[in-house]
């Protein structure tokens, strides 16, 4: 006979079989009125959602491969075509990102035991750059005509989607084993975009990432995520740990250089050297880094393609055009001069007309340079507090670095401190930090390093104590022996 606690539902379980009812009955309704197309993608999003409420490690590795194997949705009105700027357009990424953003949630307010942003040493620079934003775009759509306020909150929600991925990562990461696999599906996906690009290089001038298309290919966004993923490689092989182990990371390192070369991103290749100056500095086996370094360097003239000699060469050979910049008696090409331009206009002239909150996002024009696009935007009050926050992961970093011993977490943190730099050195000619490409991995790897320190004291205490030396030896376990019988 059958009890009637059997028979008792859980109030939170009816609540989720209620959620999953009414999206299913919804989403049938509306396959009926969707064409093909948007039926599947409806069907698809229920299906990643369901998975994504059951096990949110799985959700994660669906976005760890969706970050640069996803295509492009370019369904942008023309007020955010007029405003956009790499990277923000809208992409796959953004659709798997809300709907996994949705479970969660929900998955979070079923179960308040899991809570919903884990206190981290990034919440509080994460929470005032925000603000800042959200302040100067409120006092830009009163006083700029430029500033439409759809439009500047849907750029502000791409922003905070960066940040939910760091909390989503770091709420679940547990131990060190989720963290290697992480990290290696992370390789992996590196890899593919790397054939991927290969296949490429007799076919177009410039690689760029998977499912962008022609008119809106960013080998610069390639180049910077590659300039990351080199430097995580790079940090693993300069660790402790059996050469004959690392063998994967043999094949990923040149696929990453030749991909990289192929894109003909001079931003990225400036980045390379100050990644390496950085993984050299840190790092407790410099020689390991240095004497590499050095034969490559001597050898590059001899196996350094032809068409990245060139490259390079443009900067400084380009033939005459309007509004070329000279420096001294250098002058630079078009490409370059613009973004020195745009550096020199808000710093001289527009900064100072709003100096504090400037004109608020979107209320000023592209500018191809992370730090004067946000000087311009949010002004002093929003490039403090994105400095804040810089200064926070570098400073937490670093310390995860000092204390870590394992050799897994050691690769990891030196890896991401010479990308850190890199995308530093990156951003000066790119919106590096609002490239969804490049951030989507960024912040993921992110909340691995913040979460280090945790799980290896974690794990410590998790240890048994061990034996002293003095209980273990032959004389004392006879006498224990005795005291026994």
């Amino acid at each position: 006979m059958i009890g009637t606690q059997q028979l008792e539902m859980n109030p939170r379980g009816l609540i989720v079989l209620f959620a999953f009812l009414v999206v299913a009955v919804g989403g049938a309704l509306i396959a009926n009125k969707l064409t093909l197309g948007f039926a599947v993608a409806a069907v698809a999003a229920i299906i990643i959602f369901t998975f994504s409420f059951i096990s949110q490690e799985i959700a994660l590795y669906i976005l760890i491969c969706s970050m640069l194997l996803g295509p492009q949705i370019v369904t942008e009105s023309a007020a955010v075509g007029l405003h956009r700027g790499r990277g923000l357009t809208l992409r796959f990424d953004d659709f798997l990102l809300l709907v996994i953003g949705l479970a969660w949630f929900m998955k979070m307010a079923v179960n308040k035991n899991l809570g919903i942003f884990l206190r981290t040493p990034l919440n509080v620079p994460i929470a005032l750059y925000l603000f800042a934003c959200v302040l100067s775009t409120a006092y830009g759509a009163m006083v700029n005509p430029r500033v439409k306020p759809m439009v500047a909150a849907f750029f502000i929600v791409k922003y905070f989607e960066y940040f939910v991925v760091y909390f989503m990562a770091a709420n679940h990461l547990r131990d060190r084993e989720q963290i290697r696999r992480f990290v290696i599906t992370m390789l992996i996906v590196c890899f593919c975009v790397c054939l991927y690009g290969m296949y490429q290089m007799p076919s177009v001038d410039r690689v760029s990432a998977p499912f962008e298309g022609e008119d809106a290919s960013e080998p610069n966004t390639l180049g910077g995520y590659l300039v990351l993923m080199l430097s995580l490689t790079i940090g693993f092989l300069a660790t402790a740990g059996s050469l004959k182990r690392k063998w994967p990371l043999w094949i990923l390192l040149p696929a990453i250089l030749i991909t990289l070369a192929a894109t003909h991103s001079r931003g990225s290749w400036l980045a390379l050297p100050f990644m390496l100056l950085t993984l050299i500095l840190f790092s407790k086996k410099r020689l390991v880094l240095i004497l590499p370094v050095l034969f490559i360097l001597s050898l590059s003239p001899l196996v350094m393609p032809k068409s990245v000699i060139d490259r390079v060469a443009y900067t400084f050979n380009q033939p005459e055009e309007e509004g070329q910049v000279k420096i001294g008696n250098v002058k630079v090409d078009s490409s370059t001069s613009a973004r020195l331009e745009s550096w020199r206009i808000i710093l001289t002239e527009d900064f100072v007309k709003r100096p504090l909150l400037g004109t608020g996002i979107t209320g000023y024009y592209f500018v191809d340079a992370q730090f004067p696009m946000i000087l311009a935007n949010t002004g002093l009050v929003g490039l403090t507090t994105f400095f804040i926050l810089l200064g926070a992961v570098f400073w937490n970093a670093w310390k995860a670095y000092r204390i870590s011993s394992d050799p897994l977490f050691n690769g990891i943190v030196l890896g991401y401190l010479g990308g850190y730099v890199g995308l530093l050195v990156h951003a000066i000619g790119a919106n590096t930090f609002i490239i969804v490409r490049i951030m989507e991995p960024f912040w993921f790897l992110t909340a691995i390093v913040i979460l280090i320190p945790t799980i290896e004291k974690k794990n410590r205490q998790d240890e048994p104590a061990p034996i002293p030396a003095w209980r273990d030896s032959g004389k004392f376990r006879h006498r224990a022996g005795e005291l026994q019988s």
